[in-house]
């Protein structure tokens, strides 16, 4: 079996190392410009078009990541990129809905008990008390109710939120009030107290978090985006900050990465920014999933996390 990987970021060395031992006997090479030799499978982050393109050996693309927005986003941009006989595959979980979870319920209990203002009176040398939002009218909408986004909304629940899911197809989850499709994404986002982002980066899902939909939210609503950069439209943002109908955002995702040192974002108090390390890849985790998938595709058995091209996702 002939394994092509690559990655344009610094830790190849360990994912070559480890990806090595949980494929023994596999021809595993780095792919570089000009590499047009057979090849069974590809391990990719990011790929370049001349990676992928014209092959037709290739049994299947694993994307090391949940997102696959950048492959797609290269098939759009110059189709016939990805062969044809290629299934891509796309990480399941890896240990992320476990970090997004805590990263979502840090964030909801801050804005529910109201840290964020603490802070902002601590700079002031204030001594206050703040009354903290009742929980149990502090609904949290879970916009994505995949892998992730169904985690993160059941750890929702068991700290006592009301909790709302969105998803684009019907689902059912314990002690969530799910919608589902077009005709009731407005009533999902009405009233809402906290959106917490987590759709997958389609063109259909491109700026959903714009001011219409924002304005659905009750007035004095906070954001958390964990998905997409542009998801988001920032001025949008910026605008119903300073109407007041959005209270506070945290933001771990942006258009531009890394975030621009000059970007308004970085000033606004009301604005609280990590570095897109929400759900961090988790690299011992992930290879034994990805040895575990292509053992399984290599037998003819089933495996999971296969894009659908056409949705996206």
């Amino acid at each position: 079996m002939k394994v092509l990987y690559y990655t344009p970021q610094s830790d190849a060395d360990a994912w070559l190392r480890d990806l090595s031992r949980a494929l023994p006997g596999a021809d595993l090479r780095v792919w570089q410009a000009g590499d047009d030799a057979p090849a069974d499978i590809a391990i990719v982050w990011k790929p370049p078009r001349d990676m992928l393109a014209g092959r037709t050996d290739l049994r299947a693309i694993f994307n090391l990541g949940a997102g696959v927005d950048a492959i797609l986003k290269l098939e759009r941009d110059h189709p016939g990129t990805l062969p044809r006989n290629a299934q891509l595959v796309r990480l399941e979980d890896t240990g992320m809905a476990q970090q997004m979870s805590e990263y979502v319920g840090h964030a909801v209990l801050r804005y529910m008990r109201r840290f964020d203002e603490y802070d902002r009176l601590k700079a002031e040398r204030r001594w206050h008390v703040l009354e903290p939002h009742a929980r149990e009218t502090f609904t949290v909408g879970v916009l994505g109710l995949g892998v992730l986004g169904s985690h993160v909304a059941k750890s929702l629940v068991s700290l006592g939120f009301p909790v709302r899911g969105f998803s684009r197809s019907a689902r059912e989850i314990e002690g969530v009030d799910t919608f589902a499709g077009e005709t009731q994404f407005d009533a999902f986002l009405n009233g809402v107290k906290v959106l917490v982002n987590l759709l997958p980066h389609t063109p259909d899902t491109n700026g959903v978090l714009n001011a219409r939909n924002l304005s659905k939210l009750a007035h004095g609503a906070y954001l958390v985006n964990i998905a997409r950069g542009a998801h988001l439209v920032e001025q949008d943002l910026l605008d119903a900050l300073e109407q007041g109908q959005i209270a506070a955002a945290t933001l771990d995702v942006f258009v531009e990465e890394p975030l621009p040192a000059q970007h308004p974002f970085w000033t606004h108090p009301r604005i609280a920014i990590t570095p897109h390390i929400s759900a961090l890849t988790l690299r011992e985790e992930s290879v034994v999933q990805i040895a575990q998938k292509i053992g399984a595709l290599m037998r003819g058995e089933p495996i999971g996390g296969i894009v659908d091209i056409e949705r996206g996702y």
